[in-house]
């Protein structure tokens, strides 16, 4: 059986009325100025940037950076995952000067009882992410009260109306990007000189595990690839927002 981590303690109505307070106070800003705000103003020392290095994530490690390099970055190592990714993160990390980043690993003896022949995520794909990214995500967190997350609206789905500030249980949670179109995160790519992710052109336009990430047909939206042919389309780290006065889809400062 899987042991459920414990959240921090915390007033649920005391984090919702701070999300609806940071909503309505930089709901409006986007990028860098609102990378900004949360590192240097709100969550100073409180918050960490979740990133799987895939083929959009540099761009908002590279504006982390350049806001504050020693952000702590939280990388989810399922033992699943192409080795090209690892060298990806090894690469963007030396390249921007991030100082702090985590590899997180699921719990060996949690892998040993329910994944003892590796096949876990060809059963049930969903326990699969729990067990490997879900639990080794929510254990890191419990040190902190906010996370960055990478999202975008136009990946679609249940990401097509995310709000700039969500609740996640114990935690706030900031999508700088939210509003950022692919256009827009190409542009930015060519801008900065960003390396891209080494699968990206071999046809993988979202790459998480292995055995859950195909290669795609240009022009195809950009999470067809995960797991195709499969009803799922978030791992699991990504709950639904929290529904709360003040985080509406569309934000504007106040």
């Amino acid at each position: 059986m899987l042991s459920e981590v414990s959240l921090p303690p915390h007033d649920p109505d005391a984090v919702r009325s701070q999300a609806a307070n940071l909503a309505a106070r930089i709901g409006g800003l986007d990028g860098l100025e609102l990378l900004e705000a949360v590192l240097h103003t709100e969550f100073p020392g409180q918050i960490a940037l979740v990133s799987s290095f895939g083929t959009e994530s540099a761009v908002l490690l590279a504006l982390a950076a350049e806001v504050e390099p020693a952000v702590p970055v939280l990388f989810l190592d399922t033992g699943k995952l192409f080795g090209e990714t690892r060298r990806y993160r090894d690469q963007l990390a030396a390249r921007l000067g991030l100082r702090d980043v985590r590899t997180l690993k699921p719990e060996p003896s949690e892998v040993k009882a329910m994944d003892r022949d590796d096949l876990l995520f060809h059963r049930n794909a969903d326990a699969c992410c729990h067990l490997r990214k879900v639990l080794p995500l929510d254990r890191a967190l419990t040190g902190f009260a906010a996370w960055i997350s990478g999202r975008k609206r136009y990946h679609g789905a249940t990401r097509a109306e995310l709000p700039v500030i969500e609740i996640d249980r114990a935690w706030i949670k900031i999508n700088p990007l939210v509003n950022w179109s692919r256009e827009r995160i190409q542009a930015e790519f060519e801008r900065r000189a960003l390396p891209a992710h080494p699968l990206e052109a071999d046809g993988f336009l979202s790459i998480g595990c292995m055995p859950c990430s195909s290669r795609v047909e240009p022009g195809t939206d950009v999470r067809a690839g995960r797991w195709a042919g499969k009803d799922k389309t978030e791992c699991g780290i990504h709950r639904p927002a929290t529904g709360v006065s003040g985080l509406e889809p569309v934000q504007t400062a106040a």
